[in-house]
């Protein structure tokens, strides 16, 4: 048996187990990633988080995500403000570049425990989504009991973003599986409900494919503001409140969305493989 180090940390309670393997590679398979990411048998986590080598010269690290489940996915806006604040603290940098499935993202200090990220540009094509046919990704026609004509959005990941009345009597934990595996989606999406609490401000709730109800989704963050000023709900800069707390979002000119949030740590132990 041997043992491997790893940081549990968690932007507004979305919590991740992070594991460096720049020096020395770490072996993860799907049943792997899914028994450290068990709540009873294992650490617990949303999402399990692995540091390596950059492919990219531009990069200072990769950032490798696997969901609650297991499943590698290609964007994690909590977790990489986690990884960047680690690596900024260790190289005493307060900018660098994260290297991710999706691209290279630019991250920088934001004050005490806070760091902003940009989190690439928004895609909005049907097939960058993406859906199994083509539809207006600004109404696309779906619904599911008091959910309706969501917003598609891809941030690295599919959303699909449901404006409400209330959210917080909504039941999400219910609604969201089925929506989450509907034919539209061919990969899956995450299912956001949003609504408007203040002028440029937002309540969100986010089932998250692969993980389920969490306390705040960074992704998700980016694409409800994404959809609320496509919708011409808010402006381009907003608030959006998680249950586990607020991030400020801001959706530029040129596509790319801006977000910045807290990050912390929670504890240090060593993973008996």
């Amino acid at each position: 048996m041997t043992a491997r180090p790893f940081i549990k940390m968690h932007g507004l309670g979305n919590d991740f187990v992070v594991v460096d393997a720049r020096d020395e590679p770490f072996l993860l398979t799907d049943d792997l990633a899914r028994a450290i990411a068990d709540r009873r048998r294992g650490v617990g986590c949303d999402q399990l988080l692995i540091i390596e080598p950059p492919s990219n010269g531009s990069a200072d690290v990769f950032m490798r995500i696997r969901n609650h489940d297991g499943g590698e996915v290609g964007a994690c806006g909590n977790g990489t403000r986690c990884v960047a604040a680690l690596v900024m603290e260790e190289t005493g940098q307060d900018r660098l570049t994260i290297e991710t499935q999706r691209g290279l993202l630019q991250a920088s200090a934001a004050g005490r425990n806070r760091v902003q990220v940009d989190m690439g540009e928004a895609l909005t094509g049907w097939r960058d989504i993406p859906l199994s046919e083509e539809r207006d990704t600004l109404h696309l026609g779906l619904a599911s009991g008091p959910l309706n004509d969501p917003v598609g959005v891809n941030m690295g990941n599919p959303h699909a973003v449901f404006f409400v009345e209330t959210v917080e009597s909504l039941p999400l934990d219910r609604l969201g599986p089925a929506l989450e595996h509907d034919p539209l989606f061919p990969e899956r999406a995450n299912i956001g409900a949003a609504e408007v609490i203040g002028p440029n401000q937002l309540r969100l709730r986010v089932w998250e494919r692969g993980v389920g109800l969490t306390q705040a989704c960074g992704s998700g963050a980016c694409a409800a503001a994404v959809a609320a000023a496509r919708r011409g709900i808010t402006g381009r800069k907003v608030e959006v409140v998680l249950d586990g707390g607020a991030l400020e979002l801001e959706w530029r000119e040129d596509g790319h969305v801006l977000m910045t949030g807290p990050v912390a740590t929670a504890f240090t132990g060593e993973l008996a493989l």
